[in-house]
């Protein structure tokens, strides 16, 4: 009869030691899987903004833009060239953001680099369809789209391919912001 209880005291503790294993092994697959979210998370927020910006296809066309090449991290980047081309100033825009609440606006200057000084004509002529065009595009973005300087990158690549194809002769290189708040 002895021997009965003592089995049953072992079979009991065997019993709690399972469980409580189980219990450990849970919490630190828990933890484990929590920390692996965590690096990821940290990864590509920390990796979002650190690209280095492309010319755009526009100037990479031209070939009046000439690029020097660097070397980051292991990789081979093209840096745009010093030259700058033909600055044509444009007044300020201020456009409501595309949002579900409409109480968000940007408010921009921007210039535009041009291939040579004659283009200036084409778009004194064409200016209304050019501002007419650089509003639907700006106003067609949501804050958190041009909020990082990727998406500033990606709405002047934008404006830089809709602006060329509505000019016959002229070819705009580059979009410089001036000014760009958002609020």
């Amino acid at each position: 009869m002895a021997e009965d209880l003592d089995k049953e005291e072992k079979g009991q503790e065997s019993g709690t030691k399972k469980s409580s294993n189980l219990v450990l092994i849970i919490v630190i697959v828990f933890l484990v899987l929590t920390l692996l979210i965590g690096v990821v998370m940290v990864m590509l927020l920390a990796t979002g903004d650190e690209e280095v910006p492309q010319q755009t296809q526009s100037a990479q066309s031209s070939g009046s833009s000439q690029s020097a090449s660097r070397s980051v991290g292991g990789e081979r980047t093209k840096m745009p060239s010093l030259e700058i081309g033909y600055i044509y100033p444009l007044d300020g825009f201020t456009v409501n953001l595309l949002s579900d609440s409409g109480r968000r606006y940007l408010k921009a200057s921007l210039n535009l680099e041009l291939k040579d000084e004659k283009a200036q004509q084409e778009l004194d002529l064409k200016m209304a369809v050019i501002r007419d065009l650089i509003i639907q595009v700006l106003s067609s973005n949501t804050l958190e789209s041009i909020a990082t300087a990727k998406g500033k990158e990606k709405l002047k690549d934008t404006l830089v391919n809709q602006i060329n194809m509505r000019l016959k002769d002229a070819q705009v290189i580059n979009i410089y912001f001036v000014d760009f708040v958002i609020q």
